[in-house]
C-alpha cells in the first residue's frame, strides 16, 4: 500500500501541488489500483498474444483513387488567388 509521503514524492515530481487530504485520497486510490494489478499479475497469460486492443479493429476508410477531374476551370475558380492556370499562395520560405 502507498503511503502519504510516496504519493507526495510522485506529486513532487510531477510538478503538482496537492492538499494533505489529497494525498491521503490518492495514497488511497492509488493503493487500490495497485492492487487490481496485483490480482492481474497472478492470471496465467503465458499462451495468450501480446495485442493492444481487446478486439481487432478495422480502419474503415474507401480506397484513394487517382481520378482525373475534367473541369480545370471550375477548380480555379475557387482559388482566393489565380496566375493563369495555376493557384497563387504566398511564399513561405524564408531567405535566412
Amino acid at each position: 500500500m502507498l503511503d502519504r509521503d510516496q504519493v507526495h514524492k510522485v506529486a513532487h515530481l510531477a510538478r503538482l501541488e496537492l492538499a494533505a487530504e489529497e494525498e491521503e485520497k490518492f495514497a488511497t486510490q492509488l493503493s487500490s489500483i495497485l492492487d487490481y494489478f496485483e490480482q492481474l499479475s497472478e492470471l496465467d497469460t503465458n499462451n495468450v498474444e501480446p495485442t493492444t486492443r481487446a478486439i481487432d479493429l478495422d480502419n474503415v476508410t474507401r480506397s484513394d483513387l487517382l481520378q482525373p477531374f475534367g473541369d480545370r476551370e471550375t477548380i480555379l475558380q475557387g482559388a482566393p488567388e489565380r496566375d493563369d492556370d495555376f493557384f497563387r499562395v504566398p511564399k513561405i520560405i524564408n531567405a535566412d
